[in-house]
């Protein structure tokens, strides 16, 4: 049985707790965790976890597709760094995860630039190679951001952003025609079917998981455990994303909160 967890945001003990409970809950052993991006690929925050005075590892075998909040300047040098305890899954590879086939694409719509820094967005060769794979070779899309147009509701104070979903994300969809597309990046859970797929959005790791059986089978197990406020921050209001907030970071937070509101009564007026 697969654990998929929402964004963790560095919140990594949250993973191993979700685990506990989810076999608790099932009665069933998991066998490998799937992260759904915004892990929390921070230098400061991996090394205060996995190299502090006592080693930590998840209770799992864990892969992790990126979000948007991420440090994709030094990206590839951190997964390397600590490759032995989660694994990466890059864009548009097909990965085979106990027994299924997992089409993977991380990153998101353009939102903002504290939102999306470069490095962050969906580009149109991510897409390109999406729709190079063979439908029959793809069981179940997994995703940091949703497809468009199936009915996710926007997240206050995110409405500048438009409608959730990245472009182009129709005719993946129409293209593999999936049985599955579980995604997170909207910090809610939203079930939704459309034809012969079936969409699963989740919440942030410390509110719940879902499980995946050996038969397609979604599961989704609200829990709500501790989040370590010493390691990230919140942007603004309860349903916002959360990131590390360094010194340099502060000032362009708030300049960006400033503009977000003289944008939404220019709206208004």
């Amino acid at each position: 049985m697969i654990l998929i967890i929402g964004d963790s945001h560095c919140q990594y003990p949250s993973i191993n707790d979700q685990i506990d409970h989810a076999e608790q809950q099932t009665g069933s052993k998991i066998t490998s965790v799937i992260q759904l991006g915004d892990f929390g690929i921070y230098q400061k925050e991996l090394q205060k976890y996995f190299n502090g005075t006592k080693e930590q590892c998840f209770k799992r075998p864990l892969y992790f597709i990126d979000g948007n909040h991420e440090d994709f300047w030094h990206f590839d040098t951190l997964i390397k760094k600590y490759t032995k305890y989660f694994t990466h899954l890059p864009r548009a590879s097909v990965n085979k995860i106990d027994g299924y086939r997992f089409l993977c694409l991380g990153g998101s719509a353009y939102m903002d630039p504290i939102n999306t820094p470069p490095g962050a967005v969906i580009t149109g060769e991510n897409i390109e190679k999406c729709l190079y794979h063979n439908s029959q070779d793809i069981d179940i899309i997994i995703s940091h951001d949703c497809p468009e147009g199936i009915g996710v509701p926007g997240t206050i104070g995110f409405e500048y952003c438009g409608e959730p979903g990245f472009p182009r994300s129709r005719e993946v969809l129409d293209k593999i025609k999936p049985k599955l597309w579980i995604f997170a990046h909207h910090h809610k859970w939203y079930v939704a079917k459309e034809q012969n797929t079936q969409f699963f959005g989740l919440d942030v790791a410390y509110n719940g998981c879902a499980v995946l059986d050996d038969n397609f089978n979604v599961t989704i197990l609200k829990h709500s455990v501790n989040e370590n406020l010493g390691l990230t921050q919140r942007f603004h209001g309860k349903e916002d994303h959360l990131w590390p907030v360094s010194r340099r970071n502060k000032w362009k937070i708030k300049i960006l909160k400033l503009l977000i509101k003289i944008k939404l009564l220019l709206k208004k007026s």
